[in-house]
């Protein structure tokens, strides 16, 4: 008897969980059992493998409690409730409970007052449900190993500690074929594929690059904020303009679209302070795509980048993009200690003689 999988993603709708989500039922084998529980926001844009069962979520917290019951009822004993959406049931559950815990803000270790107030207070209620009910979870899942020890961090001396396995996936959205560096239609310098949450840190990045246009050079950038992030997008295209900056945010694109900007861009600048994958880091390394990122361990656990960067300082952006713009900027020439004083006794006599 095939084992049924109950796969439980409400409020997975945007960014890369949804792209995740796309590729696993793209891949769903054809006849096996499954029962899905998704978010009706993307009902129109998610292809259901034929033969599931679905059960739209509304993004209200009545239907989310009406999701977890029937969730419940569906999951059996010989079935995996695969809760895709990062947190454990609130009801017990008779079924295998794996987590795919893809989401770094459900842990200890990210600030939360960095974020609105709004999103601050549901990360804390989110939070509270991810500790207090991981006792139900008889397996975590996650796509690094910097996630897996923020994890094992994050349960402590939990009892009993469930596994947590790093089972890295994603669909290529490229045709294979790698644009060599040589062979690309630049049109643009660096593209930044993400959304606007605050770790993204999109404002140093814009920061990063008025520092840039201080000294002359005007790389241009292209940015994918879209309509949730479109208060942030109009702050960053502001100070561009006030600034002569060459940004343009083309907004949230499809995958073919993203594919399109890696093919005529000259490398993917990534300044995010965490990821627990990385997406865009693996997509733009198939496509051939340099990349300049932060020198943080969630990078190099999914990427080798040819420039990196302090991505809590502008300058230090700045410096990582100007190397890979071949024109480094000037390092400070030290003087011999004879040398300084006679500078600052000539300066001096300069002075007095004024």
């Amino acid at each position: 008897m095939a084992v049924e999988v109950v796969l439980y993603a409400p409020n997975v709708h945007t960014g890369g969980g949804f792209v995740l989500l796309q590729a696993l039922l793209g891949a769903w084998p054809a006849g096996a059992p499954l029962r899905l529980f998704l978010d009706a926001r993307v009902q129109q844009r998610l292809e259901i493998p034929a033969g599931a069962a679905v059960y739209w979520v509304a993004p209200t917290a009545l239907a989310r409690l009406k999701g977890e019951f029937a969730a419940r009822r569906a999951a059996g004993p010989q079935s995996i409730l695969f809760c895709f959406h990062g947190l454990p049931p609130v009801l017990p559950s008779r079924a295998r409970v794996v987590v795919f815990l893809q989401n770094r803000n459900y842990l200890r270790g990210v600030r939360l007052s960095q974020f609105p107030l709004p999103t601050r207070l549901r990360l804390l209620f989110e939070r509270t449900i991810g500790r207090c009910f991981r006792h139900r979870v008889s397996e975590y899942v996650v796509q690094t190993p910097t996630m897996r020890r923020e994890v094992l961090d994050w349960l402590g001396s939990a009892t009993p500690l469930p596994p947590v396995r790093v089972a890295p996936f994603v669909a290529d959205i490229t045709d294979g074929t790698p644009v060599a560096q040589s062979d690309r239609t630049r049109q643009w310098d660096f593209v930044y594929v993400a959304d606007g949450v605050a770790h993204k840190n999109h404002r140093r990045l814009i920061e990063a690059w008025r520092l840039l246009a201080e000294d002359g050079l005007y790389p241009s950038l292209v940015l994918t904020l879209g309509a949730r992030d479109q208060v942030l997008a109009r702050e960053l295209l502001d100070v561009a303009a006030r600034h002569g900056l060459r940004v343009e945010n083309q907004g949230e694109l499809t995958r073919e679209g993203v594919a399109a900007l890696y093919a005529q861009a000259g490398a993917l600048v990534f300044p995010s302070f965490g990821e627990s994958f990385g997406l865009p880091l693996i997509e733009a390394t198939k496509a051939g795509l340099q990349i300049v990122a932060s020198e943080l361990d969630y990078v190099r656990d999914v990427c080798v980048p040819v420039q990196t960067f302090d991505p809590a300082s502008a300058t230090s952006i700045a410096r990582a993009v100007r190397r890979q713009l071949s024109a480094p900027g000037p390092v400070v020439e030290p003087e011999t200690p004879g040398q300084f004083w006679a500078r600052l006794r000539a300066d001096s006599s300069a002075a007095s003689a004024t």
